[in-house]
């Protein structure tokens, strides 16, 4: 159990660097964009899914992509699930 309790707090973590990451410009070409790819490779088949059950919340002009906050959710409910 552990390692699954590792994982799931690494996971976290990563969602979080995806999350502050798409916040700035990122020059494409980059350490910087080649990093967000390989994070957002990592996440975007669990964030995937959620983005195209539940749409971005629109306020104002802007839609507000949800899907993140509900895998942090998700996540630490399956973390105090399985690791208490």
């Amino acid at each position: 159990m552990f390692v699954v309790c590792r994982a799931l707090d690494l996971y976290v973590l990563i969602v979080l660097a995806v999350i502050v990451m798409s916040w700035f410009p990122i020059q494409p070409g980059g350490a910087a964009a080649s990093v967000y790819r390989f994070l957002v490779r990592l996440t975007e088949p669990v964030l995937g899914p959620i983005r195209r059950t539940i749409p971005p919340i629109r306020i104002g002009g802007l839609g507000f992509d949800a899907s993140p906050i509900i895998l942090l959710i998700a996540i630490q409910i399956l973390h105090a699930f399985i690791c208490g």
